[in-house]
């Protein structure tokens, strides 16, 4: 697969984290383009939960490059607090994660 999207109609709990993460062997980048921290999807990876709020599922997969795009509202404060919990479950986040320029 070259490129997809994953977009829900609605606003709430569709599954498109789950998707997302169901599809995360097949893709090397992902972008979030929307949204901010309000919303949030829990995935399961191995035997561990992640809730994650701001990133991508894609970020608690190894080797993926994770990008927040220009459509999001980033809290500093939530961002800063989404990676320390990831770093705490042994998730590394150091060269994979960006913030889009605009």
């Amino acid at each position: 697969m070259e490129n997809t999207a994953i977009i829900g109609l609605q606003w709430g709990d569709e599954g498109k984290g789950k998707i997302v993460d169901l599809l995360a062997k097949e893709f090397d980048i992902f972008v979030r383009f929307g949204g901010g921290a309000n919303a949030g999807h829990t995935v399961r990876f191995e035997d561990k939960h992640f809730a994650l709020h701001l990133l991508p599922s894609g970020i608690i997969h190894y080797g993926k490059i994770c990008i927040l795009g220009n459509g999001m509202v980033i809290d500093p404060f939530s961002l800063i607090s989404e990676i320390e919990s990831l770093r705490s479950k042994g998730i590394k986040i150091n060269g994979n994660l960006f913030i889009s320029e605009k």
